[in-house]
């Protein structure tokens, strides 16, 4: 299990910060420590040692301990032993309540943007679906090698479909919820789509977008969502990492 003393070891080469004053170091410290919580390299339930995270970082542990205390607020990292904080695990139960969240909010987001959307916005969903299926290999199982780059196209086309809901407010908090399914799946690193038709799977959900069938749409996503979380919770890993004690 990876965890801040390991990352220390392994990257010497961290770039100076800029700025001098706590928030700004405090900010990078931040940054750093949530992608390296959401990439999988930090594991559920590994320490997030101060000391170590302040010496790796060339910051203050001040700086480091109000980084840990704004991701605990995102819910990446846990206060425990009233002493020190740790990555948040995982678990089945965290995975199947952050995908109906999801499900909820998409769908709000859906439902605003085939009311408000117009044709500038029917024609990017379009173009982003076009580019997702040329991403997107015929046989799936090829797609685990691109996943990095196919990620990338695939959360492109989704957030065309809510691009016109018209509520920065909804669009926030439906990144922050895409980021913590993100970092399921990234720990999933054997993960497969299964025996899926992807494009088909999103061609049905541009269509009916497109079309203004707001109840079709939501089931559609709703499936689509349901099948990935379905896979992962399947696998080995969720359950390999659920709850495990501080290290």
């Amino acid at each position: 299990m990876t965890d801040a003393a390991e990352l220390g070891r392994r990257d010497k080469a961290i770039p100076e910060v800029e700025g001098t004053g706590n928030k700004s170091r405090a900010l990078y410290a931040f940054e750093v420590i949530r992608a390296d919580i959401l990439e999988g390299r930090l594991m559920p339930g590994s320490r997030l040692h101060s000391v170590m995270l302040a010496e790796r970082l060339g910051i203050s542990r001040a700086a480091v301990r109000e980084a840990l205390s704004r991701l605990a607020s995102e819910g990446l990292a846990q206060s425990f032993d009233q002493r020190g904080f740790r990555v948040t695990p995982v678990s089945q139960e965290d995975l199947k309540d952050l995908t109906r969240v999801r499900i909820e909010i998409e769908s709000l987001a859906i439902k605003a943007s085939i009311e408000r959307g117009d044709a500038a916005w029917e024609g990017a969903i379009v173009g982003a679906f076009h580019e997702l299926q040329r991403a997107t290999p015929a046989e799936q199982r090829h797609l685990q090698p691109l996943m990095g780059d196919w990620s990338a196209v695939h959360q492109r086309f989704h957030g065309s479909l809510v691009a016109a809901c018209g509520s920065p407010r909804l669009l926030s908090i439906r990144e922050a919820l895409i980021e913590q399914s993100e970092r399921y799946r990234k720990l999933s690193v054997s993960y497969h789509p299964g025996e899926r038709n992807l494009n088909e799977e999103h061609k049905q959900i541009m269509e009916a977008v497109i079309d203004r069938d707001v109840a079709a749409a939501l089931a559609l996503v709703a499936r689509h969502f349901n099948k990935t979380t379905k896979i992962l919770l399947e696998g080995p890993v969720v359950s390999a990492y659920t709850d495990r004690p501080a290290s």
